[in-house]
């Protein structure tokens, strides 16, 4: 089986290792890839989606799995199925789920979705006199993808002006702060709740919680995903059938009514505030770290990816394996902050029941190199979260290169 993975970051080495694990013999290919996942399968350097879509076409690939957010903000579901070739992912109209923050929230609005009390605008006036009409500290996002950057948590009403007139501005983010939500700030903790979705069903996955800050205890500026674990105990069974019945099931509803049905992953940023659960965010693909310590938990990954791809979850068994996963990520000296100078990776040991996932890496003279932001996630499992979490950092103490850095309390909220 021939199957190409769209997106050159851990989530997408995830995916294949999780791939390979089940079946060895997959032909794996990656679309850009990184400097290791030459390992697994083969990377092209093609970015284009109708491009991609005829080089598949071509080769008679069996399958497509889209990680990347960028790709399906291209539409490039739409040209594959146009090819009428198999791809897992939503399609353009429905991943403006994720791409359009304002659309996100108008959808919530119209289909009573719980979510915190907002305006979407792009008059700078009407901007201010709502964030007057709020306590801070106030909550200003931009409509479009911003990498996972575009929001600001404003200390002040001033902030939070001075923050909104840049955005509609563009000194910002450009083109994607041209429209803002304000946003009421809610108090709480936030889960990460992933539906594998096929446009009417879906499969639950365990309940993961990243950590968005860059230092432990949650302190330092937000970065991508500083670590993740799953399941998280914080998700009860109560609140997790609140969450399937008041969110996922009128979110499908909504989608088919509006002429998009979802298929695919349906990513919840879930802010639970007692015991009652509030969208954040919609992302309409697997989270990145979340993804690294999901797919370890999956028994048959492709089944779930080929299920949902053919519209046949409701007939699925998918398995779910009775372990916890821990995922540390290790980061470049400066980030997130300016780039960090290369620096070649060394490993002493791979410690029993863990394994990387890398990200920011490249290969020179066949040596795997530090090149990015976020380079790799140590990833550990284990019976229980301690155990997870114990394994995790065995694996962080056999990694090395110049200016590691991670933090050292990723899952301290289920051990605190």
């Amino acid at each position: 089986m021939k199957i190409m993975i769209l997106g050159s970051g851990a989530r997408e080495y995830s995916i294949a290792l999780a791939l390979k694990r089940v079946d060895n013999n997959l032909e794996l290919y990656f679309a850009p890839g990184n400097g290791a996942t030459k390992s697994l399968g083969t990377n092209l350097n093609l970015k284009d989606p109708v491009v991609l879509a005829t080089y598949a076409k071509e080769k008679n690939f069996d399958l497509c799995i889209v990680g990347s957010e960028s790709f399906l903000a291209e539409g490039i579901v739409d040209i594959f199925k146009q090819q009428g070739l198999a791809i897992f992912g939503p399609s353009k109209a429905a991943a403006m789920l994720e791409t359009s923050k304002s659309f996100m929230k108008s959808f919530l609005k119209k289909y009573r979705i719980k979510t915190a009390k907002f305006l979407n605008t792009n008059d700078l006036n009407k901007a201010k006199a709502f964030i007057y009409s709020l306590t801070p500290p106030i909550v200003v996002k931009a409509d479009g993808l911003c990498a996972g950057k575009g929001v600001i948590i404003a200390k002040t009403h001033e902030e939070a002006i001075e923050q909104t007139a840049k955005m509609l501005s563009g000194e910002s983010f450009g083109d994607a702060g041209k429209l803002v939500i304000i946003e009421e700030f809610l108090e709480g903790f936030e889960l990460s709740i992933f539906a594998v979705c096929d446009g009417n069903d879906f499969v639950l996955l365990p309940v993961a919680q990243d950590h968005k800050k860059l230092l432990d205890n949650d302190q330092g500026p937000n970065t991508g995903g500083m670590g993740a674990y799953a399941p998280s105990s914080l998700a009860n069974e109560s609140l997790l059938r609140k969450i399937q019945k008041d969110i996922i099931l009128p979110t499908l509803a909504g989608m088919k009514k509006e002429g998009s049905e979802f298929c695919g992953v349906l990513f919840i940023g879930a802010m639970i505030v007692g015991n009652k659960p509030y969208v954040l965010e919609f992302n309409v693909r697997f989270g990145d770290p979340e993804c690294e310590v999901l797919m370890p938990l999956i028994e048959n990954p492709l089944e779930l990816i080929l299920a949902a791809t053919q519209r046949r979850l409701r007939h699925a068994k998918i398995i779910i394996k009775k372990e916890y996963a821990v995922g540390v990520v290790c980061a470049s000296k400066n980030y997130p902050y300016e780039s960090s100078p290369k620096s070649e990776i060394t490993i002493n040991n791979i410690p029993k029941n863990t394994h990387i996932s890398y990200a920011g890496v490249s290969l020179e003279d066949e040596k795997l190199m530090a090149d990015g932001g976020r380079v790799l996630v140590c990833v550990g499992t284990g019976k229980s979260i301690k155990e997870a979490q114990e394994n995790a950092y065995k694996l962080c103490d056999n990694v090395h290169f110049e200016g590691k850095q991670f933090r050292k309390d990723i899952a301290y909220q289920v051990l605190k």
